[in-house]
């Protein structure tokens, strides 16, 4: 029989030594024990130095709620959709994102930049380095809660609460200038429509007394005038009218109540004006001013009774959409204001130093593997080889 053959001595110790224990681990380590713990040692030297240099920068902040819910023509709009009222209120953003935009705006910054002089605090030529840097010592967060949270990092505690609460009071002021509800956006485009109404009356007035100073408006025969009159006061109704149409469209669907109820006035009045402006009123009225002055007359009174009824009825609209939008106003209330905080918030010492001591000790041991593979490829002639394969392989010539 023949005996079972055994592996050549040489490949069993081939496997023992391709096989890493613990104990050269830790012999490793003890081997390259001052590098492991010197570096570290001396890296924490270093980050104490330098954490001691850094100065403390000091958080204050300040707690906002803005306006919550949908405004009430939001709410009318989304009322009509009837089963796509969820959808629709799904696609509406949070109002929290519109007050962080207008905190974070140029705007508010420039006020901020010129207020607390920031352009000689932060030593910088141009705005825009100055903007940079306010943005990068400021957090303005909004939370789930629905608060905003105004965050601002500064060496001196008193300026850094100082600019929190600066970033409250601009905020106010930008939502007194901006409509940024429904109601202000129809306050602001009556606004406009009242502005415009005012001057072409006083166009209107100036034309008519300069024809007066000439006497002229005295030969108007009084069945025409009444006429002329009511002619142009339906005329100025019905272009009001109009323009309340327009501002409706805006926030309402066709199947609003209170625009269905304005289209109908707007008929009506359209109708009353045809029957006023019926051909026997018109050759009654032609009759009686057959002069060309008397017609030129005629028109200006007409001109000036128009534009003074655009005018009356667009100035209650006015004071209504003033009592509206004061009604859903974007009242912003301050939660917390900010104080002078007591203790510092960075540099937090204790953890640069922990940080980089522990990269230190990373970096020890992986260089003691290093060194003690880079000591053993050299001792081995086809490891040498390899070595030296490699350092030709990352030479640059």
């Amino acid at each position: 029989m023949t005996e079972p053959s055994t592996p050549p001595a040489s490949q069993s110790i081939d496997s023992d030594d391709d096989e890493i224990s613990l104990l050269d681990l830790l012999i490793v380590l003890a081997k390259h024990k001052m590098l492991i713990f010197g570096l570290p040692f001396a890296v924490a030297l270093v980050a104490v130095g330098y954490s001691l240099t850094l100065p403390n920068i000091f958080t204050a902040s300040t707690k906002i709620l803005p306006p919550q819910g949908q405004s009430s023509g939001a709410s009318a709009m989304l009322a009509q959709l009837g089963g796509l009222a969820g959808l629709a209120s799904g696609a509406i953003k949070s109002p929290n994102d519109l007050y962080v935009g207008m905190l974070k705006s140029r705007t508010v910054a420039d006020n901020l930049i010129q207020r607390f002089d920031l352009m000689k605090l932060y030593e910088a030529k141009y705005p825009s380095q100055v903007r940079l840097g306010l943005a990068g010592v400021t957090n303005i967060v909004s939370g789930k809660d629905g608060i905003i949270t105004i965050e601002v990092d500064d060496k001196d505690p008193k300026r850094a609460a100082d600019l929190a609460n600066a970033y409250v009071d601009e905020l106010f002021k930008l939502t007194k200038v901006l409509a940024v509800t429904e109601a202000s956006q129809r306050r602001l485009f009556f606004e406009r429509q009242f502005e415009q109404a005012r001057n072409n009356l006083a166009k209107a007035e100036a034309d008519a007394r300069q024809a007066l100073e000439k006497g002229g408006l005295v030969q108007v025969e009084g069945q025409g005038r009444a006429i002329v009159e009511t002619t142009a006061r339906l005329r100025g109704q019905i272009t009001v009218k109009e323009v309340q149409i327009g501002a409706m469209r805006a926030f309402a669907t066709e199947r609003n109540p209170d625009l269905q109820l304005a289209q109908k006035e707007l008929e009506s009045l359209k109708h009353e004006l045809a029957r006023t402006e019926g051909p026997s009123v018109g050759k009654s009225v032609n009759a009686k001013a057959t002069s060309e002055s008397g017609i030129d007359n005629l028109g200006l009174l007409r001109n000036v009774k128009y534009h003074e009824t655009i005018y009356e009825l667009l100035a209650k609209q006015f004071e209504l959409a003033k009592i509206d939008e004061a009604k859903d106003s974007a009242v912003v209330q301050v939660m917390d204001n900010a104080i002078e905080p007591d203790r510092k918030s960075k540099p937090k010492r204790s953890v640069i130093v922990l940080l980089s001591t522990l990269a230190a000790l990373f970096i020890g041991v992986l260089w003691a593997f290093v060194r003690e593979g880079i000591a053993r490829a050299k001792v081995d002639p086809v490891q040498a080889t390899r070595l030296l394969d490699l350092k030709r392989h990352l030479a640059w010539k």
